[in-house]
């Protein structure tokens, strides 16, 4: 190949990549620069040293400007030589992925769910040998495509993949390496421009390595323009000077070659036959294909034809006249009646005017689009299907589908403008309403719930109006929705005014609607009377979420309402068995909010591990899905397992991102928790006044009115009780756990009661009894936390009581779960009691070696020891077999085992 000037330490950058990837680890590295600054030249090189040095297999492909709109045509591009492999991924994967390429109708998934089957085919490959996947002009790649592809980046990391993506500024690849290319040096260019304009006089040289600034592309194309305007001193922009090279280049092809060309960059899939078909309806001839191909600005090869440059497509429809573009592009819709999506959009840029038959198959197109989740490529198809519409009333209807597809690609801005233009075109209200539906997501998304709550109220209103079972059941979620958005912000007034619509709208059980409306009626009661008036109508959600197969949004709200209840064990069920599903369906974009009340339901039983793999794993698709919402509350509970573990620096970072979520969006469940756990981790430190007065300052604001104010209760009671004189504190708090526990009838509940009561209680033997109860009765409730903390402060007080043989069994008892869990301060205080106690301490033998493998080592372990394959592991994870095999490992020699039928006999508790 051409050997490349000035680009050593790039280079270098990528031969490193590709030595890690050769040697079996994965990385992903995104060059980023203007046009013309050698972005492809480097990924040239990186392709031929993959091959010619590593012997590794290159995949590419490239994005194109006029593919934006066409879900997964670049990708469809760069998985082209792997498509026969396939049926060898997991059936939900293979589904998806069919679905998106057009190859199977039914059985689609999430777009992540494309992207990981992008990961595990791409591993697929890898198992042959390493792999390059190169990238080119990532910042056209269509939306589904650089969606699901950047899914799969995040993911690489032991499959041997090296992933290159070429892009100029605007493209988003957060969180992945860069490398940002300038331009050449002096030395450089100046070799550059010798190599390919060795003639060029001295004056106009120095021009030439003026205005190009070092751009390589400039550096070979400006000579053969320069010398028309070495008398002309006012430069022009240098997009324009090449596009200006090519053209002239362009237009010394004959007629025909052009108008082969013309077609090429109309189509710009690259289909050779389509583009023969096409350009044959406009008289171009046999040898036209040739005579472009001679002047060095097309390359073709396997059937498909690419530009030299992409920067030549432009040139090639600015060569032309407008009527000819548009005869282009009613010559391939004319062929492409066997690619319907492809045909519409050059149905559309074909039109001049309203065109109803282009506005329908664009609508159509968009409707395959959502069968496959394309969410960004159905907006745009409806918004210039609306374009093309002339009726006002259906033009609206179809901005307002336009805007709920940008909704859920997340693109909010985008949507909101669409709704605007809607607005002024229809005064039909239920149409209205339903724009208002939208703007409230918009709202939310955008972190304001109390506007997001206001707007579903009226629309719900309106929609009701209609007053069919159809429109009262549609009104009903979007109340459901409301009343979530005023819980969140602990409003009181919101929450009953949802409830009362809810209550006067009656929705009918037929639409499964009758226990996610008791639900609302029951946090309207808790927020305004307490518990006791709530827990037992809340009950019939949980119940029904846990017998139901409905919708996961209404299952979600009885997941999130056993944690309200004390419910955890049906919390944990239900999120397992929504997240199972949506995992086979493809349905990712629900695994933030499911994630979300799984990671709660562990947290409070106790397995702090899987509590926290579970907040890891709907971080990561929060962000991959656009959800920041759901960030500050995964967060939250982190800080608080953090806390636990003494972890105290990590702690209070997460908490401050929580304390800005909630500055930002009012949302107090994320400072719930975050207030929580700081308040926990000044109790781990002994710093009981801090955490007493940290902790009564949340209940005097909105975070009183959450449930953690009563799960906080007896850290509230505690830290009262360490410090004396302050009987008035622990008074109110007991009370508020009192009528909780009596309200809710559990067991751990009434435990942990009876513990709050021995701590504010004076009289010794009193006391004793209380705590002997709470022993007694945690022994059953599977909250090992709430009962290693009683066997502590019972301990404790045995020990200031002087009866140190029995304060020893129970600190010990407490010891042992304090090290399972992690909880390094409780299990400190816990050995520093003992030892106080008399007793001697020594290690424990045949330690359970679970608690040194990391939460994803945990995770992959245990389901490798009930028999799971790489693969299934993989596909449950999103990760790709060699991460989980990667994983496995590592795990082995510290669990002491050889083999995966070992595993099975292992304790991996959390």
């Amino acid at each position: 190949m051409t050997p490349l000037h000035g680009r050593g330490p790039e280079q270098a950058t990528l031969d490193t990549l590709l030595a890690a990837a050769s040697a079996g680890s994965s990385g992903t590295l995104v060059l980023r620069g203007d046009p013309g600054i050698g972005k492809t030249a480097l990924l040239s090189y990186a392709a031929a040293q993959a091959r010619d040095t590593h012997g590794m297999t290159v995949v590419q492909a490239a994005g194109f400007e006029t593919e934006a709109e066409l879900p997964y045509a670049s990708l469809h591009m760069l998985l082209r030589p792997a498509l026969n492999r396939i049926d060898a991924l997991p059936a939900p994967q293979t589904a998806a992925l069919k679905q998106a390429f057009g190859l199977a109708r039914e059985g689609g998934g999430d777009q992540l769910m494309v992207g990981l089957a992008v990961l595990s085919l791409l591993s697929e490959l890898a198992a042959d040998g390493p792999l390059l996947c190169l990238v080119d002009d990532a910042h056209w790649l269509d939306h589904s495509s650089a969606r699901a592809l950047l899914f799969a980046a995040r993911r690489l990391h032991a499959e041997g993949i090296a992933l290159v993506l070429a892009a100029r500024d605007g493209f988003d690849a957060a969180g992945l390496p860069e490398l940002r290319l300038a331009g050449l040096d002096d030395d450089s260019a100046r070799d550059v421009l010798a190599e390919h304009a060795p003639g060029l006089t001295p004056p106009l040289r120095r021009r030439v390595l003026e205005e190009s600034a070092g751009n390589p592309l400039a550096l070979v194309e400006l000579p053969s323009t320069v010398a028309d305007h070495s008398r002309t001193f006012e430069p022009l922009p240098l997009p324009r000077r090449i596009q200006d090279a090519y053209a002239a280049r362009i237009a010394e092809l004959p007629p025909q070659a052009r108008t082969w060309l013309l077609v090429v960059a109309a189509e710009d899939d690259g289909d050779l036959p389509t583009v023969l078909a096409a350009s044959a309806r406009l008289g171009a001839g046999a040898g036209a294909p040739d005579a472009a191909e001679r002047a060095g600005l097309v390359r073709i090869a396997g059937g498909r034809v690419t530009f030299a440059h992409p920067l030549m497509r432009g040139a090639a429809l600015r060569a032309v006249t407008f009527e000819e573009r548009l005869a282009a592009h009613r010559a391939l819709a004319a062929v492409l009646t066997d690619r319907p999506d492809r045909r519409a959009w050059h149905l559309a840029a074909a039109a001049t005017g309203p065109d109803e038959q282009a506005a329908l198959a664009l609508e159509e197109s968009a409707a395959r689009s959502r069968e496959r989740n394309g969410h960004e490529a159905a907006a745009p198809a409806l918004e210039r299907a609306a374009e093309l519409t002339a009726d006002p009333g259906r033009r609206a209807r179809r901005l307002i589908a336009a805007a709920r597809a940008a909704v859920d690609a997340g693109l909010g801005p985008r949507a909101g403008s669409l709704l605007d233009t809607a607005a002024r075109l229809t005064d039909d209200p239920r149409t209205r309403a339903r724009a208002q539906a939208l703007r409230a997501r918009i709202a939310f998304d955008d972190g304001d719930p109390g506007t997001a709550h206001d707007l579903l109220l009226a629309a719900a209103g309106t929609i009701a109006g209609g007053n069919t079972a159809q429109d009262r059941a549609e009104a009903g979620l979007l109340l459901v929705d409301a009343a979530r958005n005023a819980w969140q912000l602990s409003d009181t007034s919101r929450l009953r005014a949802a409830a009362d619509l809810l209550r006067e709208l009656g929705p009918h059980p037929e639409h499964g609607l009758g226990p996610a409306a008791a639900a609302v009626y029951g946090a309207a009661e808790f927020l305004e009377r307490g518990p006791a008036a709530a827990l037992s109508i809340m009950r019939a959600l949980v119940d029904h979420g846990r017998k139901s197969s409905s919708s996961p949004d209404l299952r979600v709200n009885a997941a999130f309402v056993a944690g309200l209840v004390g419910d955890f064990e049906a919390g944990r069920e239900i999120s397992l068995a929504v997240a199972a599903e949506c995992r086979s369906r493809g349905e990712i974009g629900w695994l933030p909010l499911v994630h979300l009340t799984l990671t709660a339901s562990e947290l409070y039983l106790g397995k702090f591990r899987d509590a926290e793999a579970s907040a890891a794993d709907g971080l990561r698709i929060a962000a991959d899905t656009g959800q920041p919402n759901r960030a500050g509350y995964l967060e939250g509970m982190l800080a608080w397992i953090c806390a636990v573990r003494g972890e105290y620096d990590r702690c209070a970072e997460l908490a401050a991102h929580c304390h800005d979520h909630f500055d930002t969006t009012g949302i107090v469940n994320s400072l719930a928790w975050a207030e929580w756990a700081l308040a926990l981790a000044d109790l781990g430190r002994g710093r009981f006044a801090e955490a007493l007065e940290r902790l009564e300052h949340a209940q005097e604001g909105r975070v009183g009115r959450q449930i953690q104010s009563v799960y906080y209760a007896p850290d509230r009671i505690e830290a009262a009780s360490r410090l004396g004189g302050h009987d008035r504190s622990a008074r109110a708090a007991l009370e508020q756990i009192t009528a909780w526990a009596e309200a809710s009838g559990l067991g751990w509940a009434d435990a942990v009661l009876h513990r709050c009561r021995a701590l504010v209680e004076q009289d010794w033997p009193k006391a004793h009894e209380l705590f002997r109860t709470a022993v007694r009765l945690h022994a059953n409730t599977g909250r090992p936390w709430e009962a290693a903390r009683t066997h502590l402060l019972f301990g404790e007080r045995l020990r200031r009581e002087r009866h140190k043989t029995d304060a020893q069994l129970h600190l010990r008892t407490a010891l042992s779960t304090f090290e399972r869990l992690r909880a390094t301060p409780w299990a400190d205080r816990a050995r520093a009691e003992l030892r106080a106690a008399g007793a001697t301490i020594t290690p424990r033998p045949g330690r359970d070696p679970a608690p040194s493998l990391s939460p994803q080592e945990l995770r992959i372990t245990r389901l490798a020891a009930t028999g799971m394959s790489n693969r299934e592991i993989a596909g449950q994870l999103f990760l790709s077999p060699k991460t989980v095999s990667y994983h496995l490992y590592r795990a082995f020699p510290k669990l002491g085992v050889t083999s995966r039928a070992q595993l099975a006999g292992l304790s991996l508790a959390d």
